[in-house]
């Protein structure tokens, strides 16, 4: 259509260039396209169309001027898109025409187009140097917003950098961490698929195959990338492919059936209804421009005249196609009816009529406004909108294209500007493709991504989703499940990061969330529970009353204290009689009291220790067993002297009377108090929380403080004990009827043992068992003692009270 400023047209109403082999004797012909038409392409022309009409007859744009348009076909191919960009440059020169019809005609104020963005990128890097701007429509790629190599480039749509990192954080919303790639061998699939990918690694997203293709590739080419779609574990599959590619490979994958997948689809096609006979592809989802409505387009879609189809080739194609029938009886076979003008397109099923999901439709309705503004200002410029536009101003598409940088309108409640890189602002529907019981397959908006809003809530679901097969239940893909608490992932040697094993967390570590690289240890004084998931305290251990082996000690300590006062009440009771008397009675009642202290002393070993009692247990055990050892010591010394006191001339017995016995013991125990003492004023036995022995449990123990201390305290008992032990030895054989050398001698055998063994066992014994195997030392040993020394007396004292007196003492002969 003639006007006063032309604008250009660039639609893939075809999808196949109509190849000629030239002989270059006659005239190339001219490029054609071929295939079957592209409905929906065709309603964008008849859009832009419809807004160039409705801006002519608007009062307040562009008033008194017309705009023109001049439309093409571009065949989606590059070879056909410079080949209308060299139109848009080459057009007639200026022509006056009858009445006052005064077009300037020469080159296009700008262009709109084209919907790939491979013939886009064509189109704009011609016409950049005449300064023609190109606002497309439908051209996604990320490269186009480069303003060093397509400064004349603007669009309607939002580039495919905000479209892939939506796409990736979609997948990461829903868990896919293991996903299949296909997109288009062209600059829109490329593009695309590498920002996408770039955006997916940061989200942690690992990819199992990357696929090109293109509509024209080979039939092999094509079955190559559906058998690795079929063949695949990847249940999710991101497409980043144009329409025509698209429907290419769906058709192929529709040949033979495959496992269920979930399709992850891009603008170009996610949105075409055509698309939705594929029922395998029930429950893709994908991104798409907001719907929109555009008032009066589809009636001015339906208000086809029979002469404006015939004077239209392309009107012409469609109408033959959409009611089988031509226009022209010359073209019609013996088969084919003739077209004849009452073919009902208000009932047709068509994208061209299809109104419901206008989304592209309205980036092209934008696109025109945007144009007409940008020329309004450059024309109209300070002049009252109800004014007339001089359309004999010379304009030059210069200044179209600086003008485009500053538009900044609201058309139909549609917000249109650009910012620097000439993209809008980004916003998306979030498409889900619903199959109803009916069988058909229906788009439905299901969310939105809006990149205006702050980061973090740009999008959000409104909506349930139907996924694959109709489920509700979100499809997993993941090369290797979640890692449950308790475990972290361990990357498996030679795959991509998101193929792990799950290794449960070493000992003394835990993972409180799902999927952790890493194990936390615990605190010192907690431990992981049975699942690993958590830090529990540890358990607090210490040999307790409460305890079967604490009850069991403490009642053998209590019991052994008693037999130790049942015996001196035994020897008190008989005191004179000559067996008390005879072995001396005043260091066997001090060593009966000394004998009790020791089994008492093995209770304090016995709780929770503390300060008091980690000091009073271990002077109290070396202070006690000092004093029963010397009081076994003096009376072994006493049996000797004795003997000596026997011999003609011997006045022995009276340098060791009961005043030096007295002396001995206070001395060999004043000796230990001393040790001891000094034991407790450099470095005492201190209550500690042993964390070393058992690393599950906590050990309540006492520190020893000064070990030199502890050694010093028990080899001070041990010589004592040794002393005592060589003098009973020796004193064993002395011609006695009641030998009281060889029952010291068994006890001092029993007492050293005890002790000896006590050594090893002490050092080797963990936790609790160290304080057990301490007790059983004491009260072996001070069984000992009251076995071997005390019991034969009491013996012949309760069942033997004949052998109680000082003929039987005395007869030497008797056995």
């Amino acid at each position: 259509m003639d006007g006063d400023f032309i604008i250009g047209g660039s639609f893939s109403l075809h999808a196949y260039m109509h190849t000629v082999y030239n002989n270059y004797t006659s005239m190339p012909e001219a490029v054609k396209c071929k295939g079957s038409i592209d409905t929906r392409e065709l309603r964008f022309s008849r859009a832009m169309v419809f807004a160039i009409e409705e801006i002519n007859n608007s009062t307040e744009l562009l008033p008194g001027i017309k705009l023109g348009y001049q439309i093409y076909d571009s065949c989606a191919l590059v070879p056909v898109a410079v080949h209308v960009a060299f139109q848009f440059l080459n057009s007639l020169d200026p022509t006056f025409s009858t009445g006052n019809n005064c077009s300037q005609s020469g080159m296009v104020m700008a262009v709109v187009g084209d919907s790939g963005s491979s013939p886009s990128i064509s189109i704009s890097r011609l016409i950049s140097p005449f300064n023609i701007p190109l606002v497309s429509y439908f051209s996604t790629c990320a490269c186009l917003s480069n303003k060093q190599q397509y400064p004349n480039f603007f669009r309607t749509i939002p580039s495919d950098q905000f479209q892939a990192a939506a796409l990736a954080k979609l997948i990461k919303h829903f868990g896919w961490t293991w996903i299949g790639a296909v997109r288009s061998d062209s600059d829109y699939g490329n593009n695309g698929m590498a920002s996408f990918l770039e955006a997916a690694q940061k989200e942690g997203i690992c990819v199992e195959y990357s696929l090109s293709f293109y509509r024209t590739n080979p039939q092999s080419r094509i079955q190559k990338v559906a058998d690795v779609i079929r063949r695949s574990k990847a249940v999710v599959v991101v497409a980043f492919a144009s329409f025509g590619d698209m429907k290419i490979l769906l058709e192929e994958l529709s040949r033979e059936p495959f496992p269920p997948r979930q399709w992850i689809g891009s603008e170009s096609w996610v949105t075409n209804t055509e698309l939705t006979r594929y029922s395998f592809c029930a429950g893709a989802i994908g991104f798409g421009i907001p719907k929109s409505a555009i008032p009066g387009l589809r009636d001015f879609l339906l208000n086809l005249s029979f002469f404006e189809i015939t004077a239209s080739s392309v009107l012409t194609e469609f109408w033959e196609d959409a009611f089988n029938c031509r226009l022209k009886k010359s073209t019609a076979t013996v088969d084919e009816k003739v077209c004849d003008g009452t073919e009902d397109i208000q009932n047709l099923k068509s994208q061209y009529t299809d109104t419901s999901q206008l989304r592209i439709t309205n980036m092209v309705y934008k696109a025109v406004y945007a144009i007409a503004h940008a020329i309004h200002n450059a024309v109209c410029h300070g002049k009252n909108v109800t004014a007339q536009c001089d359309k004999l101003t010379k304009l030059e598409p210069k200044q179209v294209l600086t003008e485009l940088q500053k538009v900044n309108f609201s058309q139909n409640g549609y917000d249109v500007s650009f910012n620097a890189n000439g993209d809008p602002v980004a916003i998306y529907d979030l498409i889900n493709w619903q199959k109803h019981e009916s069988g058909i397959t229906e788009i439905v908006t299901v969310g939105l991504y809006d990149t205006s809003l702050p980061v973090g809530k740009e999008f959000r679901i409104n909506r349930n989703v139907t996924w694959m097969e109709n489920s509700t239940n979100v499809p997993v893909s993941v090369c290797s499940g979640s890692c449950p608490l308790g475990t972290r992932k361990v990357i498996k040697k030679g795959k991509p990061i998101c193929c792990y094993d799950c290794i449960a967390c070493p000992e003394g570590e835990i993972s409180n969330i799902t999927d952790s690289t890493d194990c936390l240890p615990c605190h010192k004084e907690f431990w992981p529970n049975a699942k690993r998931d958590t830090c529990i305290p540890k358990p607090v251990e210490f040999l307790s009353f409460q305890d079967i082996l604490g009850i069991t000690l403490a009642t053998f300590s209590i019991l052994g204290a008693f037999l130790a006062i049942i015996t001196a009440a035994i020897f008190f009771y008989h005191r004179t009689s000559p067996i008390v008397r005879a072995n001396n009675s005043e260091l066997s009642f001090l060593l009966l009291i000394s004998l009790t202290l020791c089994f008492l002393c093995s209770l304090t070993f016995i709780g929770a220790p503390s300060e008091w009692s980690c000091m009073l247990r271990h002077t109290a055990f070396g202070i006690t067993f000092v004093l029963c050892i010397s009081c076994v010591l003096g009376k072994t010394i006493v049996v000797l002297i004795a003997f000596k006191a026997t011999l003609p001339g011997s006045n022995v017995m009276k340098w060791f009377g009961p005043l030096q016995q007295r002396m001995t013991v206070m001395s060999f125990t004043f000796i230990q108090v001393l040790i001891c003492t000094i034991w407790l004023v450099v470095s005492p036995p201190v209550p500690i929380k042993n964390l070393t022995t058992y690393k599950e449990i906590i050990i309540l123990e006492c520190a020893l403080g000064s070990a030199v201390g502890f050694w010093v305290v028990l080899g001070y008992i041990g010589l004592l004990a040794s002393f005592c032990f060589v003098l009973a030895v020796l004193a064993r054989k002395l011609p006695d009827n009641f030998n009281e050398a060889k029952l010291i001698t068994f006890s001092m055998l029993i007492f050293c043992a005890v002790w000896i063994t006590f050594i090893p066992a002490y050092v080797s014994s963990p936790g609790k068992f160290t304080v057990v195997v301490e007790i059983f030392a004491i009260l072996a040993s001070s069984f000992g003692l009251m076995l071997c020394i005390f019991a034969p007396k009491c013996f012949i004292i309760l069942f033997k009270p004949e052998k109680n007196t000082k003929k039987c003492l005395m007869n030497k002969n008797q056995s």
